[in-house]
């Protein structure tokens, strides 16, 4: 049994690992493409609202009263000492177990793939560091979007998953040519494998022919030029 099931039972099967990432920029090249369509969805839901809290007991974040989630803590960001820190390095807080299996098991995946910033209990990170957390997971375990909850020292990142979100998330085709652009301009990564990653995610085919990517599914067409450095040149659907 996998270390992924023996933590979250048969659901694992949702969650993606059956390639190995080395780095953060593998595991954002892999991940990122969906996992920011699937954010964007979610932040319309959120709309405007800013006000959170968060159930210990029974592990739901509330915006509001009427959006309540199932929700996962990864870890938190401090102002003063820019750094980030672990939820199950977090002894002060008591975090239960239960709200922390997706921190986890990113310790574990960090730890049997030697990247230090996954099994290092505490990093030095600016804020986009957060978003780069809250995108590989939930990627990897397929969640419905993430969240940076803001504590007025810092901010907190955690996973939501909720059946209401993601039965209101509709991956369409046009949304390649707007989240894809935005996903190559937060972070460093080889545009080429990402755009691979996300369109695969998504169900498409793809066929690579030198420095052009096409990607088809149900009809629909979309097609990439990369420099000799695998950075986007055009991107067309």
């Amino acid at each position: 049994m996998s270390f992924l099931k023996k933590i979250f039972g048969d659901k694992t099967e949702q969650a993606d690992n059956s390639s190995v990432c080395k780095s953060e920029q593998e595991l954002i090249e892999k991940y990122g493409g969906i996992a920011l369509e699937k954010q964007r969805h979610f932040s319309s839901i959120l709309s405007d609202s800013h006000h959170w809290d968060v159930d210990m007991d029974t592990g739901e974040i509330r915006f509001g009263d009427k959006l309540i989630f199932p929700f996962q803590i990864l870890g938190t960001f401090s102002h003063a000492s820019e750094s980030w820190l672990w939820a199950w390095a977090n002894e002060r807080s008591e975090i239960p177990t239960t709200l922390m299996k997706q921190a986890l098991a990113l310790q574990k995946y960090g730890q049997d793939n030697e990247i230090d910033f996954l099994k290092n209990s505490c990093s030095d990170a600016a804020m986009n560091d957060l978003h780069l957390v809250g995108l590989i997971a939930t990627g990897m375990f397929n969640a419905s979007g993430y969240y940076l909850a803001n504590y007025g020292q810092g901010h907190m990142c955690v996973t939501v998953q909720s059946d209401e979100i993601d039965n209101g998330y509709e991956s369409n085709h046009h949304s390649i040519l707007t989240v894809f652009p935005q996903l190559i301009s937060l972070f460093e990564m080889n545009h080429q494998k990402a755009l691979i990653h996300y369109l695969q995610a998504k169900g498409y085919e793809t066929k690579e022919e030198g420095n052009i990517l096409t990607g088809s599914k149900d009809g629909k067409i979309v097609k990439a030029e990369f420099d000799n450095l695998f950075r986007l040149t055009e991107l067309n659907g």
